[in-house]
């Protein structure tokens, strides 16, 4: 038995904020296991958030001064979080903020440097997890499966309703997992349009209708007739969904809908694509989207009884991502695999993650 106490640092394309996760994860003689001690969530301000939002249209120098100063904050977090708690900690283990994937283009950037959170933090950091995949010729995405195969393989399915929706699965004794599509990004993209930071419980959404040009154009999105293995970024949703958004003239409620529509008829899809199971099967639910309570109603009534929607407790629905972060950074300092090539299309799994230590 080892046990490695580690705060996991998150921040997902829903740009709602930075979940802070300090848990213990231990490697056993067969398995691993996490306890959560202790979570925090940081919002983040008017300002940080149109920053990180426009961050893809910076000049290479901007980009990676801002990338320094994101990663001082973090270090700031990290910091006050470990101070107010009283946090004993072994590392920290940082995804960042995704603002560049185009792994086509054979490049992935995740804002927050490494040695500017070790410095300010003074604590070790593992972070950069993506890069390398891509460099393997690999997605870099979705990394959350190798916790769903290590913590979560009871279920038949992990769903994560981030800012994209992804889902994670077990296919001839592999495990497999793609970016299916839309989430959170397009419905806090309409709830800003009336500057609300999101739909509470998706009672908006409820109380709206269909439009049917706008459900039927983003059905029609080039994305969804890809194969897997496949992701998207925050420069897709630019360029393909957001003009479908803003040339739709409705009300906001109408909008976010026949969004949740859009969302909960693509997952299905894929739940009945790969449903094996005669006598039903479980679908775990985490993320932001898990607390929308008109998105799973909907959600279950698209799959039907074969399939049951399970959603955990709020804390492991908030800080599952943050959780497998320290997990993925526990397997690096163990040289274990922590991305699988199942998952990402890459050459071979590898144990992915840079070391930074302060000075």
């Amino acid at each position: 038995m080892k046990t490695y106490k580690i705060l996991g640092l998150m921040s997902g394309t829903s740009l709602d904020g930075l979940d802070l996760c300090y848990c213990y994860i231990t490697k056993g003689t067969d398995q691993w296991t996490f306890e959560i001690i202790e979570t925090k969530s940081v919002g983040y301000s008017e300002a940080m958030q149109g920053e990180l939002k426009d961050s893809i249209y910076l000049k290479a120098d901007e980009l990676l001064q801002f990338h320094n100063t994101y990663g001082t904050w973090l270090g700031q977090q990290a910091k006050q979080f470990v101070l107010e708690k009283k946090l004993d900690i072994d590392f920290i283990a940082s995804h960042g903020h995704t603002t560049h994937h185009q792994p086509e283009n054979g490049l992935t950037f995740q804002m927050g440097s490494g040695q500017h959170l070790a410095n300010e933090s003074g604590h070790k950091v593992i972070c950069d997890f993506r890069t390398n995949d891509v460099a393997l010729g690999g997605q870099g995405a979705p990394l959350v499966p190798i916790g769903d195969e290590l913590f979560f393989g009871n279920y038949d399915f992990c769903l994560n309703l981030g800012g994209i929706s992804n889902i994670s699965l077990e296919q001839k004794g592999k495990r497999i997992a793609y970016d299916i599509g839309l989430a959170n990004m397009i419905l806090n993209y309409i709830t800003r349009k009336i500057d609300l930071a999101y739909d509470k419980g998706g009672e908006l959404a409820r109380s709206g209708s269909i439009n049917q040009m706008m459900l039927d154009s983003l059905n029609g999105l080039k994305y969804y007739l890809l194969p897997h293995p496949k992701s998207i970024g925050y420069e897709w949703f630019v360029e393909e969904v957001a003009p479908i958004v803003d040339g739709t003239d409705d009300r906001i409620e109408n909008l976010l809908h026949t969004s949740i529509h859009h969302i909960c008829e693509k997952v299905a899809q894929q739940i009945r694509l790969n449903a094996t199971a005669k006598s039903g099967s479980s679908l775990l639910v985490t993320g932001g989207g898990a607390l929308n309570h008109f998105l799973i109603d909907v959600l279950q009534e698209k799959l039907g009884e074969h399939t049951k929607v399970v959603v955990p407790k709020k804390e492991l629905i908030e800080f599952k991502e943050a959780v497998v972060f320290a997990l993925m950074g526990a397997l690096r300092m163990e040289q274990e695999i922590n991305v699988l090539k199942s998952v990402t299309g890459a050459k071979r799994d590898s144990s992915s993650g840079v070391l930074f230590l302060p000075s």
